[in-house]
C-alpha cells in the first residue's frame, strides 16, 4: 500500500469497560487499539471517549469524559488526538469547559457528539446548543456531531455560518445518503465524515466527491464498533485522484483544526 498519512476523526477510545463500545467483543487495551488501528495503515486518530449517559442532573459525568481524553492525549501524544463532549442541558458548563479544553489545553474537536447515548437526542440547534457552538466558534474548534434529522442539520449551519461542522455517517440507505449528501454539498460550513454504514457501497465516495466537492470528506471508522481496515481499503479501492484520496485521509481533517499541509 503506498504511504499515506491516515488520520482517524471517528474513533471512540475505550478507556475502560464504561466506554467500550464493541460490539461483538472488548475493545482490549488502550496500547492494543492503537496497535490495530496502525495495522490498518491510521497513522493518528481523534474522537472523544464515549459513555452512556441517562438523565443527568450535573456536568460532572461529561467533564470526566473529558478529563479521561485529555489524560490519554498526554499519554499518547504522537497519536491520539483528543475529543470532548458538552451538554445543551448545561449550556454555562459547556461553554466554560470548551474554555477549558479549547483554550487552556489546545483541544480544537468538539465530538462526536451522540445525543442518544447522553440523553439529549437531537438538540443541536436550540438556544442553549447554539450558545455553546458560538464559544467553539471563538476557540476554532470543529464540531463533529450524529444527527439524522435534516431539518435540525440545516437550522445549525444557517444560524451558525462560521462554526465548522462534520456531520458523522453518511447514512444507512441509498435515500438517506442522498439526502444527507445534498444537505453538505449545499451548506459551506458542513462536511461529513466516511465512518458508519454507507462505505460498503462501491462508488459511494466518488459520488459524494462529485457531488459535494473533494474539501467536504473527512475520514473516520468509528473504531472499535467497525473494522478499520474496511474503511482504508475502501477508500483506496474507489476511483479517486491522489488530490482526492489525500485530502479525504488526512488534508480536509488538518485544513478544519488549523494544520496547513
Amino acid at each position: 500500500m503506498k504511504p499515506y498519512e491516515i488520520i482517524d476523526c471517528h474513533f471512540h477510545p475505550a478507556v475502560d469497560d464504561k466506554t467500550d463500545t464493541g460490539w461483538f467483543d472488548s475493545a482490549g487495551s488502550m496500547k492494543y487499539q492503537i496497535e490495530t488501528l496502525r495495522r490498518a495503515g491510521i497513522s493518528r486518530a481523534c474522537g472523544a471517549p464515549i459513555g452512556k449517559i441517562v438523565n443527568p442532573k450535573s456536568f460532572r459525568k461529561i467533564r470526566h469524559l473529558n478529563d479521561k481524553a485529555l489524560a490519554l492525549r498526554d499519554k499518547y501524544p504522537d497519536f491520539y488526538i483528543p475529543g470532548i463532549h458538552i451538554h445543551p442541558e448545561f449550556p454555562d458548563e459547556s461553554c466554560r469547559e470548551i474554555e477549558r479544553c479549547c483554550g487552556g489545553e489546545g483541544v480544537r474537536w468538539i465530538g462526536e457528539l451522540v445525543g442518544y447515548w447522553m440523553d439529549y437526542g437531537n438538540d443541536y440547534a436550540s438556544r442553549n446548543a447554539i450558545q455553546i457552538f458560538r464559544t467553539a466558534i471563538e476557540y476554532g474548534a470543529v464540531v463533529n456531531f450524529h444527527c439524522g434529522d435534516l431539518k435540525v442539520i440545516g437550522k445549525l449551519c444557517t444560524a451558525l455560518p462560521e462554526l465548522k461542522l462534520v456531520l458523522a455517517h453518511p447514512g444507512s440507505g441509498r435515500k438517506d445518503f442522498l439526502a444527507r449528501i445534498k444537505i453538505v454539498s449545499k451548506f459551506k460550513n458542513l462536511h461529513l465524515d466516511i465512518s458508519g454504514s454507507g462505505i460498503d457501497r462501491f462508488g459511494i465516495l466518488s459520488y459524494a466527491i462529485d457531488t459535494s466537492g473533494a474539501e467536504k470528506l473527512l475520514f473516520g471508522t468509528d473504531y472499535p464498533i467497525n473494522n478499520p481496515a474496511v474503511y482504508v481499503h475502501g477508500t483506496l479501492l474507489e476511483n479517486l485522484s491522489e488530490k482526492e484520496r489525500k485530502l479525504l485521509f488526512s488534508g480536509n481533517f488538518l485544513r478544519l483544526i488549523g494544520i496547513r499541509t
